[in-house]
């Protein structure tokens, strides 16, 4: 089934996130989507913030820089939402914006090296083994969550070059692909990934009028090979009530499919 989900962007301030994420909730949304941008709100806490303040909905992150920490806290605190809100997660993570990533001193010279290493490190951390690896970016010593998730969540790979599409193909369980990707090139996306069926496809599109959303638009994506579509408000759209009912219908109309 199609899953449908909803951007709340990073311009909102994190109180101001919380309630319009409670707000998706009460509406029926099925995922509400955060990004992790710098210097906004954090990625994880914020998702804490909102599994914590609702009832049902899913969240995913798209993403979290992998520059930005150690892959051993970020094994941590996934975990620790993971445990606590068992099935309602999925996190991405990706490359980062490279001048962002110079502004903190954490510019990698080699962002696929680091992104390969770090997803491998991480998923092994999140299964609940004991992970020793002496790699290019990450070195770990017989290192074990004592608290592993009973439910890992699915990662996912923010990607846009083939060769990290290709990365997300080989060490992920989904690929996040911007709002500026078109339908042909979902499928060129695709065809770089080779993840096979059960490889999650996730587009952001662009909503900016309220036509954006209809069944007949959201559909060219469904066709290219999407499985989640989440719809991407513009930057000076706060108030998201028309949004979230949108996705909510939206939701329904593909279950029905």
């Amino acid at each position: 089934m199609t899953r449908i989900g909803v951007v709340l962007r990073p311009e909102l301030a994190p109180e101001d996130l919380v309630e319009a994420a409670r707000a998706a909730d009460r509406a029926g949304v099925d995922e509400v989507w955060l990004w992790e941008d710098c210097f906004y709100s954090g990625g994880l806490s914020t998702a804490a913030l909102v599994l914590a303040s609702t009832e049902r909905v899913n969240v995913g992150i798209g993403v979290l820089p992998t520059p930005m920490r150690n892959v051993a806290a970020t094994a941590l605190e996934i975990a620790t939402v993971a445990r606590v809100h068992p099935g309602r997660l999925r996190v991405g993570l990706g490359h980062g914006v490279q001048s962002w990533m110079g502004q903190i001193g954490a510019r990698a010279q080699s962002p696929l090296t680091l992104l390969s290493e770090q997803m491998t490190a991480l998923t092994a951390l999140l299964a609940g083994e004991s992970v020793t690896v002496q790699g290019r970016y990450v070195s770990l010593d017989n290192v074990q969550l004592n608290w592993p998730p009973l439910q890992p969540p699915p990662l996912l790979v923010g990607a846009t070059g083939p060769k990290t599409l290709a990365l997300s193909g080989r060490h992920s369980m989904g690929t996040i692909l911007t709002s500026e990707t078109s339908p042909d090139q979902v499928r060129t996306a695709i065809e770089h990934i080779d993840g096979g069926p059960a490889h999650d496809v996730v587009v952001y599109v662009s909503c900016r009028f309220d036509t954006d959303a209809a069944p007949n638009d959201v559909q060219r994506w469904i066709d290219a090979g999407a499985t989640t579509v989440v719809l991407e408000p513009s930057p000076d759209r706060f108030d998201l009530s028309d949004i979230f009912t949108q996705a909510a219908s939206l939701t329904a109309h593909f279950s029905s499919q």
